[in-house]
């Protein structure tokens, strides 16, 4: 399993509430980044700590925390993360990644 991208280049994530199954291993791996909101879904947060609600809103992934993302993205039962890198919004994990 390759790590394309994920030591060079900048990376950013959202998360598709229409498939979160409200698991919480997103937010185990990467607090900083996940949160869930009242209704008992994941949603991201920007490096201010502010939740994002909007369907599709991304933020840019800290770099300390690239990997502990990109892990809650390939262990997410719900298959709702998607990890983009900033320079293509190729993803790089989650359920289009090839």
């Amino acid at each position: 399993m390759t790590q394309t991208g994920t030591e060079t280049d900048e990376l950013r994530v959202w998360v598709d509430q229409d498939l979160c199954t409200g698991d919480g291993l997103c937010v185990q791996y990467a607090p900083e980044v996940f949160e869930f909101d009242v209704d008992g879904l994941a949603y991201v947060k920007d490096g201010d700590g502010d939740l994002k609600l909007a369907p599709g809103s991304r933020v840019d992934v800290p770099t300390h925390l690239r990997l502990d993302v990109i892990d809650a993205a390939r262990e997410c039962p719900g298959d709702c993360i998607h990890v983009l890198r900033r320079t293509d919004d190729v993803e790089i994990a989650g359920p289009d990644a090839d």
